[in-house]
């Protein structure tokens, strides 16, 4: 865990220093760190009983960091957007019934805990709408484009020396939405949107975000963030909504 969170802080800090010999041929850079607070509902199961986040596991609302970095490139290179998004529940409950998970059956009335990790990662490639952002005089933009999510799941229950677990990646392409309302200089509006839907499967991704530009380069901003997945891979049967507002600060060139 602590290399997987390492790696993470040592990509979004570490990308713009990458990129800076670069910057003269890019339009634009943003980069911003930011918390979460993630509210679960739904259901998890692994070839057995399927599991209520709340009423069964005991999962609540936690506060997880995330990050982001936005490349804005010149003439026909597509523009870039890194964002990573650590998430994840863990608690301890107790059912009136036994139940299956995996390979093992968990005995009633015997105290258990249990873990649900669902890390994701997208790289998503975009083109803004043509002429749309000098038409309006920069106030209004529309971005479009394909994004590719990685995700790092865990689904685990452990109880005294019994214990099952499983854990896989799933690579989902999606479709990348962005919207952005400037009235005046110092604030704006923006809307993020990613999306998939196959077979019986479904993720969906909204970010709805206020930012201030508090100086020259950097701003805050406030917002809130739906996330819906509904996935059958791996044995893993998933249906979950985790929702909640963020904030967040970062600076823009």
């Amino acid at each position: 865990m602590f290399k997987k969170k390492t790696f993470f802080w040592s990509m979004i800090i570490g990308l713009p220093l990458l990129l800076f010999p670069r910057l003269s041929l890019a339009i634009g850079l943003e980069a911003a760190i930011g918390i979460w607070n993630q509210e679960p509902q739904g259901k998890v199961g692994y070839k057995g009983d399927s599991l209520d986040l709340i009423n069964d596991l005991k999962y609540s609302s936690g506060t997880q960091f995330f990050g982001r970095v936005k490349i804005d490139m010149p003439l026909l290179i597509p523009n870039f957007y890194i964002l990573a998004t650590p998430l994840g529940f863990d608690g301890t409950a107790t059912k009136n019934v036994s139940f299956k998970f995996g390979n093992q059956t968990f005995n009633a009335d015997i105290p258990f805990s249990s873990t649900l990790r669902l890390d994701h990662y997208d790289l998503a490639l975009f083109y803004g709408v043509p002429f749309l952002k000098q038409a309006t005089l920069g106030k209004i933009n529309i971005d479009g484009g394909l994004n590719m999510r990685v995700m790092d799941i865990k689904a685990g229950i452990t109880q005294g020396g019994n214990s099952e677990a499983r854990s896989f990646y799933l690579v989902m392409p999606m479709v990348y939405l962005g919207f952005q309302v400037k009235p005046v200089d110092f604030f704006s509006l923006e809307g993020e949107v990613r999306v998939v839907a196959y077979n019986s499967n479904h993720h969906y991704d909204l970010i709805g975000r206020v930012k201030y530009k508090i100086f020259d380069f950097i701003f805050v901003s406030a917002g809130y963030r739906y996330e819906e997945i509904a996935i059958d891979q791996s044995d893993v049967k998933l249906d979950s909504r985790v929702s909640g507002p963020l904030l967040e600060a970062g600076f823009q060139f």
